[in-house]
């Protein structure tokens, strides 16, 4: 497809462009928030305040590595089927620098799909203004934990870690990308009875993906038939995601899919730093909402 084409030329020369920047130039800081240079940058997070969001679109929130993009190749796919629009060749995520994006999200038909990393308070009010649809994707903090160890040492984009050990103590204080995955839960967990929010979450697709799918559908509005669901839900595992992500997402499919499992997170942390997540779980989210559907004790525990 014309528009996977254009997005893997895009992701060529972001990191064709990664090789060239020293490794203390690969991260920048922005309102007190980490992000990598080779996608974004002030300039964009400038225009971002002023994007006028309309009341059809379709908005994709995510803390990185909590399945982001396996969900949105899910929302591809309910596109697909229900108006036969495929995805802009443009990069989705309101944060992302590509030439002109914003000009181009202007004249795109409805409804878009747009995504963001950002947390609750610094998405543009517009989207909050016109009742934007929000589909908000959590994932239990151990294993984001470690899928975004693995992602910042394969990906060009950002400097690699030495150990683990050394990663976890940044991702604790929230010197990673993004921020703190805890500052996000607390924010999004204040508005997850919001009419226009749906919260989902990453272990519940891995257990029941068409009927996660199934809510997702009809959180958007978006008709489809029984026979539409199951093949969707057939054709969009994380294993056939990962599968077919060389099609999709050209050698970047083998950063973003790495395992997709549930307890990964054993082969890594150790029993005090399990305690220690444990304890900031406790402080940020124990009786919330959030915490609740996290199943924190479920997949979390020893």
């Amino acid at each position: 497809m014309e528009s996977n084409l254009k997005f893997m030329e895009q992701l060529k020369e972001v990191f064709y462009a990664a090789k060239n920047i020293p490794k203390e130039e690969l991260l920048f800081t922005y309102n007190g928030v980490i992000y990598p240079t080779s996608t974004c940058d002030v300039d964009t997070f400038k225009a971002i305040e002023t994007f006028e969001a309309r009341e059809e679109d379709l908005m994709l929130v995510a803390y990185p590595k909590c399945g982001s993009n396996w969900t949105s190749l899910l929302l591809f796919s309910l596109l697909r089927a229900a108006y036969n629009k495929e995805p802009s060749p443009n990069f989705p995520v309101l944060e992302f620098k590509v030439p002109n994006k914003f000009e181009k999200l202007k004249i795109e038909p409805s409804p878009r799909f747009l995504g963001t990393h950002l947390k609750y308070d610094n998405i543009p009010q517009s989207f909050f203004d016109k009742k934007v649809k929000m589909l908000v994707v959590f994932r239990n903090p151990k294993d984001t934990a470690v899928s975004l160890f693995h992602f910042y040492n394969n990906n060009p984009v950002l400097p690699a870690y030495n150990s683990w050990d050394e990663f976890f103590s940044d991702f604790m204080a929230g010197k990673v990308v993004w921020g703190s995955y805890f500052d996000h839960a607390v924010a999004w967990n204040k508005h997850l009875d919001d009419d226009t929010i749906l919260l989902t979450i990453f272990e519940d697709m891995k257990e029941d993906l068409e009927g996660s799918i199934k809510k997702i559908s009809e959180f958007y509005g978006i008709s489809i038939t029984e026979e539409q669901l199951k093949q969707i839900a057939e054709q969009g595992t994380f294993k056939s995601m990962k599968e077919n992500s060389g099609k999709t997402h050209g050698d970047y499919g083998k950063i973003i899919f790495r395992k997709g499992e549930v307890g990964d997170w054993k082969n890594y942390f150790s029993q005090a730093q399990s305690q220690e997540m444990d304890a900031k779980f406790d402080e940020c989210l124990a009786g919330t909402k959030l915490g609740e559907k996290l199943k924190y004790n479920v997949h979390c525990k020893w």
